[in-house]
């Protein structure tokens, strides 16, 4: 039986359609904003035993930095310090494991922090030649009359300098197409591929008819040169009807990437609405379906999905789907020695489990030549929002919690192996 009758259903449509538009909208980003403005569940000292099972083991996590503001993304440096960005747009250094009071200068100014901000921070395969970090970030632009919000997404590059104090020679080596006066919606990963290309996912910024526009950059995954142009071998390269950066379309948000230690495969976590979250194998020219189909469905309870249905011809189907939503944010295999029973796995972070605070967790999935196995929740006692997960130079795995007071935390195995 329905919770709420019909006509009252009627009632409160009619309601909302009454409302100003620049009311709903502050509603809803209202709605949205609540379990991320605040820390609700505070992040104790540590650290911490949990029990792993298959195979049966313990894991202990520690605390290496804290005090960091809404983290984004990081980035190892050689000798095992840390980049971190802070989605206000400054961006840390983490040095022999203490957070430096002082940011690192020379980012340029980031457009609405609260909504977007300062993102993903890379650093470029020949790093120690050329010393560039590279970043992607909301850019703000002159407003159409009678609005006072316009941004999109921007990668930038600039060269760290020898003390890790400043970015010297920044520039700007791509402003996405995808300007909007619509609040949210943001979300970029980088990662450089194996050949050197530059790998960056474009968010959906609540447009639902762009992702399947091939002239549109949001929705979409591009692949770049080192200085933000357009692969030349890139699947639509001289088709005028294509942005030539384009690898695949039809993403709503990809948040997290990496690349299979084995097949060399490209997979990707996205975020769906409630429920529809995905991992994927991403294929040049393939189109990921968003939003005319998913899993999931939108915040008012109705099908998310245009078609209302999950599949469609010439859509790809995910190879991982989430329902309830864990809100997937970084993503790795691990390929490192201090956990040989889980190389190969992947494991994602989640934000919040079904949109309830305090659910967000790391997952390892396990897969065989048939496909996935087994999943394994970790972290959960901790009621942290996982922002990012990566392999140490050292092959410990670090996580990021993106909170007010966020942490940098390391996993180790109890007993070596």
């Amino acid at each position: 039986m329905p919770r709420f009758s019909t006509a009252r259903n009627v009632i409160l449509v009619a309601f909302l359609k009454s409302l100003p538009g620049s009311l709903l909208l502050s509603l809803a980003l209202c709605a949205f904003a609540a379990p991320i403005s605040a820390q609700v569940f505070p992040l104790g000292e540590g650290p911490w035993v949990f029990d792993t099972y298959s195979p049966p083991s313990q894991i202990r996590v520690s605390v290496i930095a804290r005090g960091i503001e809404h983290p984004w993304g990081m980035a190892f440096l050689p000798d095992g310090d840390v980049l971190i960005a802070e989605r206000k747009g400054t961006l840390r250094i983490i040095r022999k494991g203490d957070l430096d009071p002082n940011p690192v200068t020379g980012i340029p100014e980031i457009a609405f922090a609260e909504w977007g901000g300062l993102m993903d921070v890379v650093l470029h395969p020949q790093f120690d030649q050329n010393r560039y970090v590279y970043f992607t970030y909301t850019k703000s632009g002159e407003a159409p009359e009678g609005q006072d919000y316009w941004t999109t997404t921007a990668l930038g590059r600039g060269r760290l300098n020898a003390e890790r104090t400043a970015l010297n020679d920044v520039e700007e080596l791509l402003v996405t197409n995808g300007w909007s006066d619509v609040v949210g919606g943001h979300g970029s990963r980088l990662r450089f591929a194996p050949d050197g290309k530059l790998f960056m996912s474009s968010p959906f910024r609540r447009h639902p008819e762009a992702p399947q526009d091939p002239m549109s950059h949001i929705g979409k995954l591009l692949r770049l040169n080192d200085d933000g142009t357009p692969a030349s071998d890139n699947p639509y390269i001289g088709n005028d009807a294509y942005q030539p950066e384009i690898w695949s379309m039809g993403h709503r948000a990809i948040e997290g990437m990496d690349f299979h230690p084995e097949t060399g495969e490209l997979w990707a976590a996205e975020h769906g609405p409630q429920g529809g979250d995905e991992v994927n194998i991403v294929q040049p020219t393939y189109n990921y379906g968003w939003p005319l189909v998913s899993f999931g469905r939108d915040y008012s309870g109705r099908p998310a999905a245009a078609l209302e249905k999950p599949y469609a011809e010439g859509m790809v189907q995910p190879l991982l789907v989430w329902v309830p939503s864990i809100a997937p944010s970084g993503l790795m295999f691990y390929t490192g020695e201090y956990f040989p029973r889980w190389r190969n796995d992947l494991i994602v972070g989640g934000l919040m489990t079904g949109r309830i605070p305090g659910t967000g967790h790391l997952e390892r999935v396990s897969f065989n030549v048939f496909g996935e196995i087994k999943r394994e929740r970790l972290l959960e006692g901790l009621k942290q929002r996982i922002r990012d997960v990566q392999m140490g130079p050292d092959g410990h795995i670090y996580v990021l919690t993106e909170e007010v007071d966020g942490a940098l935390l390391v996993i180790e195995p109890v007993a070596l192996p």
